[in-house]
């Protein structure tokens, strides 16, 4: 299993962004995706996941109605849309993925994991 995540950069506070995560290796269909992000000196924290079939989502309290995961199955390809940027949104950007589809906020529930994508917002 291969993720490739992109769509990060530097941006000014209040833009948005769309981040990418194409995946490879296998079918997916009964497994899931999320996104996470790991600021500096900071944990790994959970932002999102939808499943690959149904496309059932979950997020993060603390990014609920600003951000929107989605996918194109036909591309095996799941976005991070990421609205109203704030100085401190900007951290590395995960993708990954596994067969779990039950602790989705849970980081072990991920075995494969994309190297990530930076994200700088300037205010």
């Amino acid at each position: 299993v291969q993720l490739q995540a992109s769509g990060g950069g530097l941006v000014q506070a209040g833009d948005s962004l769309r981040l990418s995560c194409e995946a490879s290796g296998r079918t997916f269909t009964n497994w899931i995706m999320g996104w996470f992000r790991q600021a500096p000196g900071k944990e790994r924290e959970f932002l999102a996941s939808i499943t690959w079939n149904l496309g059932t989502t979950n997020y993060a309290d603390s990014v609920k109605g600003r951000f929107t995961i989605s996918r194109d199955r036909a591309r095996n390809t799941v976005y991070l849309q990421v609205d109203s940027l704030k100085p401190e949104d900007a951290a590395v950007y995960y993708c990954a993925t596994g067969e779990s589809t039950y602790r989705v906020r849970s980081l072990n529930e991920y075995p494969y994991w994309g190297r990530g994508t930076q994200v700088t917002v300037s205010s």
